[in-house]
């Protein structure tokens, strides 16, 4: 049985939305899943709303478009609640993951009557504490995952961890904050 998985991303150019749809791609390739991961783009720029996207499947990816009718939305910055329609297509099954200090009650309210689960997790506090500076792309890629449950905490700490170790190779001090975030996060959202 095939499962597949899609998830939209929303942030602003310079959070890391983009880059942690690929990294998500780039690990769950490493676990044998077929992937894909991608940014729609249009006339971005630092703090303008961006959109990013990952297919993540147990069998071959035949669909090459944008994701219409998510399983998960991603929302790095909470002010997009009130400027982009975040739940369009969101599947009641599936769950938002957003980027806030709030409560799901209390971000409900913002999510155009969107019923399904809403998971809350303060990234900004989060990366502040591990990293020392807001950096929000590592947590919410954490929560993203410990929500989906895409694969292990496990796995996914270690394929992190070589990735990290990889793209960091002339920075190595930023890999144990970064560990830290995404531990941190996934324990916060507690799937």
């Amino acid at each position: 049985m095939n499962q597949e998985i899609e998830i939209r991303w929303h942030g602003r150019g310079g959070q890391g939305a983009k880059t942690a749809a690929l990294l998500l791609a780039d690990v769950a390739f490493k676990t044998g899943k077929y992937v894909q991961g991608f940014p729609e783009y249009g006339p971005e720029r630092m703090g303008a709303p961006i959109t990013a996207y990952n297919r993540i499947s147990d069998d071959r990816i035949r669909v090459h478009s944008n994701i219409y009718d998510p399983d998960y939305v991603v929302v790095v910055d909470e002010t997009l609640l009130h400027s982009v329609d975040v739940t369009a297509g969101l599947k009641k099954d599936g769950a938002i993951i957003i980027n806030t200090a709030k409560t799901p009650e209390e971000v409900r309210p913002q999510l155009n009557g969107y019923e399904g689960r809403v998971v809350t997790v303060d990234a900004r506090n989060i990366s502040e504490e591990a990293l020392g500076k807001y950096f929000p792309n590592s947590p919410m890629l954490a929560a993203v995952v410990a929500t989906s449950g895409v694969m292990g905490k496990e796995q996914f700490l270690k394929e992190m961890e070589a990735s990290y170790k990889h793209k960091f190779a002339k920075k190595p001090e930023v890999i144990a904050g970064n560990m830290k975030a995404l531990e941190m996060a996934f324990d916060a959202v507690g799937c």
